[in-house]
């Protein structure tokens, strides 16, 4: 319990706001899982959206992301946790109970299928909410209404099997808690340039829809 006291006191202190008063050291986490998955995909990804973060939100997160497993207490010292991966994901029941508390506690995971753990996913995240079931969001919900416009819902950063991107969101008393980018690869394009040597304007779009879902998950 006095994780989540701490956890809710971080966020009520944060604010996208502008003001004189110090804000915390905020820190991203990058969820790390059981069942074989590279939970560890993507290394330069959430130091770029981070660093971008900052600079277009006017955040001060520190731009290193720390590793937090399921299980642990340290999660709730992480306000917006990142999950990834290409594989299998596998929750014990304590794992599953703990995230769950988290997510209830004002906590938030974005789930982002680097390609092949959809099917794992949702195995795992009915284990953590087995009365909720993954929906998919219009284009009309305001995770996609941020600082940044997406009419037409997430950008398509790699093509996977050349389906149209959707974004799934697990709703708890009317909030998402939990956010499923699907087909869309947003991972992808926060990492370095050199890395998928994706255009420009397409890590733009995909560190600007990351920017909108940091912002939804400091403002509900």
């Amino acid at each position: 319990m006095k994780y989540i006291i701490f956890a809710l006191a971080l966020f009520a202190t944060y604010s996208f706001t502008v003001s004189n008063a110090p804000k915390p050291a905020l820190q991203m986490g990058l969820l790390k899982y059981n069942g074989g998955g590279d939970w560890y995909s993507n290394p330069t990804a959430l130091p770029n959206l981070a660093q971008f973060c900052n600079e277009e939100l006017g955040t001060e997160f520190m731009t290193d992301y720390a590793t937090v497993e399921v299980g642990s207490a340290e999660i709730f010292n992480h306000p917006f946790v990142h999950m990834t991966g290409h594989g299998n994901v596998v929750f014990s029941g304590a794992e599953a109970e703990n995230l769950r508390t988290y997510l209830i506690g004002g906590g938030f995971l974005h789930i982002d299928d680097n390609f092949g753990m959809d099917p794992f996913v949702r195995v795992a995240m009915k284990q953590v909410f087995p009365e909720y079931e993954f929906v998919e969001l219009p284009f009309e919900h305001e995770i996609y209404k941020q600082t940044f416009e997406f009419n037409n819902g997430l950008p398509k950063i790699h093509e996977h099997e050349g389906k149209s991107p959707q974004g799934f969101g697990i709703l708890h008393e009317g909030r998402v808690v939990c956010f499923y980018t699907y087909e869309c690869d947003l991972g992808d394009g926060w990492e370095d340039q050199d890395v998928h040597k994706d255009p420009q304007e397409v890590r733009r779009a995909a560190l600007q829809m990351g920017a909108n879902i940091v912002q939804y998950a400091f403002e509900r």
